[in-house]
């Protein structure tokens, strides 16, 4: 009984440490946006609020309702001028380390609601603990609705994770969008790509900086629309080509 109780005890406080760094912990949510206005109603209502500062958009020039949809659904729109997705996430992180104080944990999610944006505690929970620096969204076959993937991003993301391990001797499997990472770790890493290689760039650098990350799986559906990467050959084709020589490039 009375090892009962010692344990019942242990676990209250570790629960009740857990809450006070959670509500401590200032997390804000950036997604890169171009001409997204039917998925991001989606998108935005699925985000738990309760848990964020902020929600950031990052309007990556786009020719329909993006902008005004964000804002109607409380979102801070950022306009981020220069084409491109990582242009787009480099815009959300200089608006949120503008904002006073800094974020403690910075979360990165697709507009096209391909990703289950409920799912984020789930990626933030190793932060706020204080095992991990970077929590990747791993998109395991279990969990992927059937044909949420195309068959040449399966393909791209294998053979991109298989070139990490042999050029770098660290395992990813997956390159998700779906993602969080310690503020400060994320400033330590000077990002720079400002297209298809940032998720990759983000992960080589990680090894590089010997940060600790995890990878949770994570549900992922078909999105709406038709993605501008994947869903053209030239997009698919120059997404492949950036992240490999990005891989390449910082070994």
């Amino acid at each position: 009984m009375q090892v009962f109780a010692n344990d019942l005890r242990c676990n209250g406080l570790a629960i009740v440490k857990k809450l006070v760094l959670l509500v401590s912990m200032i997390i804000d949510v950036v997604i890169p946006a171009f001409n997204e206005e039917q998925s991001l109603p989606l998108v935005l209502g699925a985000i738990p609020r309760d848990l964020i500062r902020q929600v950031i958009v990052a309007d990556n020039n786009s020719t329909d309702r993006t902008a005004e949809v964000a804002t109607a659904h409380g979102a801070h729109v950022v306009k981020a001028t220069t084409q491109g997705y990582g242009a787009a996430c480099l815009s959300g992180i200089a608006y949120s380390r503008a904002c006073q104080p800094a974020p403690d944990i910075l979360v990165f999610l697709d507009a096209d609601y391909s990703d289950h944006p409920e799912e984020l505690p789930l990626l933030t929970e190793p932060i706020i603990a204080n095992e991990s620096d970077l929590v990747i969204g791993s998109r395991v076959k279990a969990l992927r609705e059937r044909g949420a993937m195309l068959p040449q991003q399966v393909f791209g993301n294998r053979l991109a994770t298989f070139l990490i391990r042999v050029l770098f001797r660290k395992k990813f499997y997956d390159l998700g969008p779906f993602r969080a990472i310690r503020f400060e770790s994320l400033e330590k890493l000077k990002m720079r790509d400002t297209n298809y290689g940032w998720t990759v760039e983000m992960q080589i650098k990680a090894i590089k900086h010997n940060l600790r990350w995890k990878e949770i799986p994570v549900h992922y559906r078909k999105r709406k629309g038709v993605s501008k990467i994947s869903g053209t050959v030239k997009g698919t084709f120059l997404a492949g080509y950036k992240i490999i020589t990005t891989i390449i490039k910082y070994r």
